[in-house]
Parts: C-alpha cells; structure tokens; sequence
C-alpha cells in the first residue's frame, strides 16, 4: 500500500513546490537512507563508512549501506516490492548504484521516483545542454534516455593493460586485426572475460562496432532492438561475430583445443599477473595505477590504446526506486554523492573517476578533482579520450550476448540471422 506522505512528499518535490531545506526537513524526519551498492571493492566500502556515512550523520540522515554481490538483486527487490504492492514510501530500498540494463529493467517498468537529477542544487557539477556532445553521458544511459531519473556519480572506460615484460610497445595491438597478428604469433596468450559477465559483452560489443560492415562504429548500435529489427542486428553483428569465432583457437588454452574464457575480473587479473596472458582488458580508467600499486597487477603494467576508437566509456549512476520507503533522504544522498568533495575523496581514496563533469566547475574544484586522479602509464588522458564510443543500447545486450552464447560458446551451426531472430523472440516483453 502506498505511504500517503511519501507520495505527497513525491508530488511535491517533482513539481517544484519545496526548496532544498523542506527536502532536508524531510530527509531528517525520515532519518535513514536504504542504499544498495556492489560491495566487492574494499577500498569502496571504506570509503562509504569513513567518508560518505559521517557526512550524511551530519545532516542527520543515517546512511544503511546494503553491500549486495549483483545490482540485479536490488532491481529484483523492487519488482518483488511492487508486485506485493508495496508502493510509494512502503519499498525496501532507497537508492541504487545502478546503470545500463538495471537501469532500463526499472524505467521500462516505471519504478523510478521521477525526473530528479536536475532539481538538485549539485546539478550545476553536470553538463545537461544537448547541443553539447559532451552531455550525451548525462542525458542516455546505454542508449536509454535518463530523463533526470538517475544521477550520475562515477565514469568509467573500457581500457587494456599490456605487460611490458612481455609485449613491447612496437608489437602492441592498436585494433582488432593487430591484436589477431600479435595471437598469430603468440597463440594462447590473451582472453577475453565470458559472457554474460558485462565485461565479456563489452568486449563482444567493441568488436561489433569495429567490424560494422557500413564503417559507422557504435551509431547504429545507439538504435532500440524495437527500432532496429532482428534482420538489421543480425546483418551488422555477421562480421564482428566471424571475427570472433576465426580467433578463438589462438585465445587462452585454444593452441591446447581447449580455450578458456575467465569467468570474471579476478580470474583474469591472475592470470595477467602470472604473466598466462600478456594484455588484460576492463572498466578502470585508472586501473593500472591502482593495481600495480596494490600488487594485483606487475610493475611492468601499462595502458594501452585497444581498441583505438572503440574504447567504450560510460558513467554510473544513482537511481531512486518509485517506492522508496525515505525519498528524501535518497534526495540528499544524490546531492552529497554530486559535491565535489565526495567526487574528490572518492577518486582519491577509491580511484573511480568522476561522475560530475570538471568543464562545469570552479577553477579550484576543477584543479582538485584533477589532483586526485592516479597516475597514467604508458598513455596520456587525451589519447583515452580521444578514442571513446559509447555503450549499445541496453536493450540489445541481451540480445548479442544470447547469440555469443549460441554461436560462440555452444557453437550452433543454425545460420546467425535465425540465432539473432530467435535471440529476440524469446527476449522480447
């Protein structure tokens, strides 16, 4: 059943009736903020309690960190929530470190509390013009519109690290056809993350937009499966899903007629660091700082540019569930995770690069935000952002991820056009 005050509360928020310290009034009466947020990373949770938890005390908000092992399992949460009908004010979760699929699952559902981002007095910490292709990362979310429902509080790039005591710089892949050529003669050593796992589909994904048939990149990849077609996706996925396939014998355990693909992150980071595989590939814009510093990664580790335009980029975001059971106090958590402060101490202490964009900012806050960014190796800032595309749209991943599935992992010898098709039949609503 819904919360009569909380619904009321939501009314007049959305329709521009309360100022900043009604919400705050509110958020203190409500007195706690039911935050879900992967909790794999060590330095992320200490960051939370050290640093997010006292200031939100300061404002006399609680901050209830719920460390779960999947985002889907919030989501999940909130569909079993509103299927129980338990509506607005009477959910179990406030807010949600969320973005692409996740994201797209709760809107398509109308979950969200609403178009928030822009009412937040650190809105101004983002770009939200259209007409400036920066924006793009604040406005769509995997292709999918925001529409203010989620704010943003991290980015992140897909970038490769190459192991210098291994690979030389003047043998270093730079594109798809280098990386086979470099795997033609030194069979076996590289992998790529297993789809499902959103870091095997990304890479799935660069190569898509690498081997486009029609040269257009990622652009047509922006486009809703609705949109698209089935046929369409299929005739623009053929090359990049045969280039796939023509190297697998030369990935990790391929030469032995058994190729492995890491289940996850970890898995590939030792075998990067026992030197089994000498390029290793993820979301960490400062990754390699971060881990040759903590030993996860050699010495000898440094970024690389791969696939050289097609290094997809994204932000992440903070989302509040329609039925929030404390909107306000998930209203002053987006705020404080869009001051420059939290933005400062989270990529100083944590190394995840900002979500608020520095163009908008004070000269001193823009000059600290870039004082605590980790070092680059091997690669400059301008170089990274000089070769970024930007995720497919959300709607689509399950889509290619079933035909990887299919085509490559289960090696269906059904024509990829039917794979296609029946990928979207059977994921269609």
């Amino acid at each position: 059943m819904a919360d009569e005050a909380a619904a009321g509360f939501r009314a007049q928020f959305l329709a521009g009736n309360l100022s900043w310290d009604d919400v705050l009034t509110q958020a203190r009466s409500e007195g706690a903020v039911q935050f879900f947020y992967w909790g794999g990373d060590d330095n992320l949770n200490v960051w939370m309690d050290s640093v997010v938890a006292p200031a939100m005390a300061a404002l006399g908000v609680t901050l209830v960190a719920n460390r779960i092992t999947a985002t889907k399992d919030a989501v999940d949460l909130v569909i079993a929530d509103a299927a129980a009908g338990r509506t607005i004010g009477d959910g179990s979760v406030d807010a949600i470190w969320l973005n692409g699929e996740n994201f797209y699952t709760l809107k398509q559902q109308d979950l969200l509390f609403g178009s928030f981002a822009r009412a937040l007095p650190n809105a101004v910490n983002f770009e939200w013009e259209a007409a400036d292709a920066r924006s793009q990362l604040n406005l769509r979310d995997f292709g999918t519109l925001t529409d203010g429902a989620e704010v943003p509080w991290s980015g992140e790039q897909y970038v490769c690290a190459a192991n210098r005591a291994q690979l030389p710089v003047a043998q270093t892949p730079h594109t798809f056809e280098d990386l086979r050529a470099y795997l033609e003669a030194n069979p076996g050593k590289f992998a790529y993350i297993k789809p499902p796992h959103y870091l095997g589909n990304t890479f799935v994904q660069q190569v898509l937009y690498a081997f486009n048939p029609d040269g257009t990149g990622a652009e047509p990849f922006q486009q809703a499966i609705a949109d698209l077609g089935a046929a369409e996706l299929a005739r623009l996925v053929a090359p990049g899903f045969a280039y796939l396939k023509q190297i697998e014998p030369l990935l990790l355990g391929g030469p032995q007629g058994a190729v492995r693909y890491p289940e996850d992150a970890a898995a590939a980071e030792g075998l990067f660091r026992n030197s089994e595989i000498h390029i290793n590939c993820g979301f960490g814009l400062y990754a390699v700082a971060t881990k040759r510093a903590n030993g996860s990664y050699p010495q000898t580790a440094e970024e690389i540019i791969f696939p050289a335009g097609n290094m997809i980029k994204n932000k992440n975001y903070l989302a509040i569930p329609a039925n929030a059971p404390n909107p306000a106090a998930a209203l002053v958590l987006a705020n404080y995770m869009s001051s420059v402060d939290a933005q400062v101490t989270k990529l100083d202490l944590v190394g995840y690069p900002a979500g608020i964009d520095p163009w908008t900012l004070e000269l001193a806050d823009a000059a600290a935000l870039a004082a605590a960014a980790p070092a680059h190796f091997g690669v400059t800032q301008d170089e990274l952002d000089a070769n970024i595309a930007p995720d497919t749209n959300a709607s689509l991943v399950d889509v290619i991820e079933a035909t990887w599935l299919e085509y490559i992992e289960r090696g269906s010898r059904l024509p990829l056009e039917e794979i296609v098709a029946n990928a979207v039949a059977k994921l269609a609503p």
